[in-house]
């Protein structure tokens, strides 16, 4: 039977978040997809356009097709022009406009020849077949010209751009129904422990539900992963080991439960035979058991088997990692300033990550322990404590790092 060992060397949390990040390589698989469900993916094409946007001169307002020059002095005596026409939207006139005519236009139409800007509805009055123009335009005025958004052979999207709505927009517009995309990284879960039972089966005197599976892949999938929830492996070397083996089909594993020190915590000595462990024990808290590691360039995360520690450190290290393999932004941290709702003492001599919930601008710390998930579930957001951070007064301000 394996003995209980204490933590070798704990590194820091910059230490951790540089060895993760300087092991995870960046995704280059390509798939086409269709683009109303490419919102949320990074291009991995130029998108050049096959034609002008908009394709055509066209109307920039509701109103009247007129010679610009026609309504010279409109403001300073009567114009009245006669109307010879209508363009509603989607039309096309073989009206030519001449002097002292125009012809109604609806908004994004195309301009009929002849005309060269249009009169808003609202600076007109209609006569019978006649218009009272009272304000003049210029030429060129209210009147999108050809090209004017995008010109055909432009570079309109570059490779690597992350794909906002207004971006799908971008591609609709040019007539695309694909589009090349980097595929996800793809992550393996896995929940070891001999007392971790599936939701929905009944529960054995010491066993309890698998949480971290679940909040893991709600949180990896937010992040721009494709998982795999996997069967739970129960405390045993050589049904975790396959276990393994067999999720090194995906890009990524991530274990939860097995990284302390126990004598039932095997995965330390399995990732040794398997591979390599570049770190085991952060220097924080919650979550000191985080193991990382590598079998065959594959990162490889151990996860603290306490639901506030897994799920914490997540938050911490897993998102950077997952988000920087799928190309996706980093995400900047929203932060508020809110007054401290007790006093806290710090005695862990780790930096420690204190999960807070804000209430009219006062932070109230809700962390219970590692294993209570509501330290996490009821938590707006978190507050970082540094390791030589011994007191936090009441009323103190703080910055709270908002969880998502």
């Amino acid at each position: 039977m394996k003995e209980m060992e204490p933590f070798s060397l704990l590194v820091s949390h910059e230490e951790a978040e540089k060895i993760i990040l300087s092991n995870t390589k960046i995704m280059d698989r390509i798939e086409s997809i269709d683009v109303d469900s490419a919102v949320g993916r990074v291009l991995a094409e130029d998108v050049l356009a096959g034609q002008s946007v908009p394709p055509f001169d066209r109307a920039a307002m509701d109103g009247y097709a007129v010679i610009a020059e026609d309504t010279f002095g409109a403001d300073e005596r009567e114009v009245l022009l006669e109307i010879d026409g209508v363009i509603h939207a989607g039309e096309v006139s073989s009206i030519n406009v001449t002097r002292g005519h125009c012809i109604q236009i609806a908004t994004g139409s195309p301009k009929p020849e002849g005309a060269d800007a249009v009169v808003m509805v609202e600076f007109t009055e209609k006569k019978n077949k006649k218009v009272l123009i009272t304000k003049p335009v210029y030429p060129g005025a209210n009147i999108s010209k050809l090209g004017e958004d995008i010109k055909k052979g432009d570079v309109v999207l570059k490779k690597g751009t992350f794909l906002t709505p207004a971006k799908i927009g971008t591609l609709t517009a040019l007539g695309r129904t694909k589009t090349e995309v980097y595929q996800k990284p793809r992550v393996s879960i896995i929940p070891t422990g001999t007392e971790i039972v599936q939701p929905g089966q009944p529960l054995k005197p010491g066993q309890i539900y698998d949480v971290n599976s679940f909040t893991l892949e709600a949180i990896l999938k937010k992040n721009g992963a494709v998982v795999q929830r996997r069967p739970v492996i129960t405390d045993d070397p050589k049904l975790l080991r396959r276990g393994i083996e067999s999720a090194l089909e995906s890009d990524v594993v991530v274990l939860s439960g097995g990284s302390s020190v126990g004598e039932r915590d095997l995965l330390a000595g399995i990732l040794e035979d398997m591979g390599q462990v570049l770190f085991h024990g952060v220097q924080i808290k919650p979550g000191k058991p985080t193991l990382f590691g590598l079998i065959n360039d594959k990162p490889i995360f151990g996860m603290p088997g306490f639901p506030t520690s897994c799920l914490s450190n997540a938050h911490i290290f897993l998102i950077p990692a997952i988000r920087r393999m799928a190309r996706l932004p980093s995400g900047s941290e929203r932060t508020v300033i809110a007054k401290m709702g007790k006093r806290i003492v710090s005695s862990s001599g780790r930096k420690q990550f204190l999960t807070v919930r804000l209430e009219g601008g006062v932070a109230h710390p809700v962390f219970k322990h590692s294993g209570a998930i509501t330290s996490m579930a009821q938590a707006d957001g978190y507050i970082m404590l540094p390791v030589n951070l011994d007191v936090i007064e009441e009323g103190q301000e703080v910055e709270v790092v908002i969880l998502d």
